[in-house]
């Protein structure tokens, strides 16, 4: 067995580990659905009828409330990587003939499996809540990429930051800005509808484009520019977080 093939052998157990560990719990897996549509009933059924967006306010939401799943299913993944990093699983792997790189894989495929099975349900209760997207079929094979970048890109940012903290306590609020930052994007509202300063800012982070690509994509209108802008973003923080994740881990472990 080659290196190669060792690493995924070695990444496959690591994410059946990861697999046990959810199933064990699967409150982790409920808090990533549970509050996304309180989030979409909040905003659809009680503040929607304020805003103006030029199109159904639930079609407008959804591709937001998306994307904000991705970041509400990180908070497990953050502690996790950070307890095996300080009760001492990775070192018990040191006299082992295993890839201890096995382990972050293991953790950003996780986080991204569970995180795709959460945005297929909340998909389901946009549907029901009258959701009706226009997109063809290489345009959802395009909206699906898109939220698999994003959510490629925060599961790596989670691990480094996971690696990062001194604790797991700590490691769970590094996770918060992810979570957060999304409010402060076109989620609910478009960009230019927010006051000065706001309004700058909620144009050039990187939620904008992803949510503005995926919401072109799912209505049938996407925009090239900003697919371009949304896939650099997606590229870069991905880089980003492996690399940051690659450094903290070698220096740690």
């Amino acid at each position: 067995m080659n290196a190669v093939s060792a690493s995924l052998a070695d990444s496959a157990t690591m994410l059946r580990r990861n697999f046990r560990h959810t199933m064990r719990n699967p409150l982790t897996l409920l808090n990533a659905i549970i509050m996304p549509i309180f989030l979409m009933f909040l905003m659809v059924y009680v503040m929607g009828g304020g805003f103006s967006v030029g199109t159904g306010y639930v079609d407008y939401a959804t591709p937001g409330l998306i994307i904000m799943t991705i970041g509400y299913g990180i908070g497990p993944t953050a502690t996790g990587v950070n307890s095996d990093m300080t009760t001492g699983f990775i070192n018990r792997l040191r006299v082992m003939h295993v890839s201890r790189a096995a382990v972050l894989n293991a953790h950003v495929i996780a986080t991204m499996l569970r995180t795709l099975v959460a945005i297929t349900l909340i998909i389901g209760v946009a549907f029901l809540m009258g959701f009706s997207p226009s997109a063809s079929f290489p345009e959802w094979l395009g909206a699906i990429g898109i939220v698999m970048l994003a959510a490629l890109a925060i599961s790596w940012l989670t691990v480094a930051a996971g690696l990062a903290a001194k604790s797991p306590e700590s490691a769970g609020i590094l996770g918060v800005p992810l979570m957060l930052l999304p409010f402060l994007s076109s989620a609910f509202v478009p960009a230019d509808k927010m006051g000065p300063g706001v309004r700058e800012f909620a144009e050039y982070q990187p939620f904008t484009p992803i949510i503005e690509t995926l919401r072109g994509l799912l209505t049938g209108t996407p925009s090239a520019g900003s697919a371009i802008t949304a896939i650099a973003w997606c590229a870069g923080l991905t880089l980003v977080g492996y690399l940051w994740a690659r450094a903290t881990f070698t220096k740690r472990a």
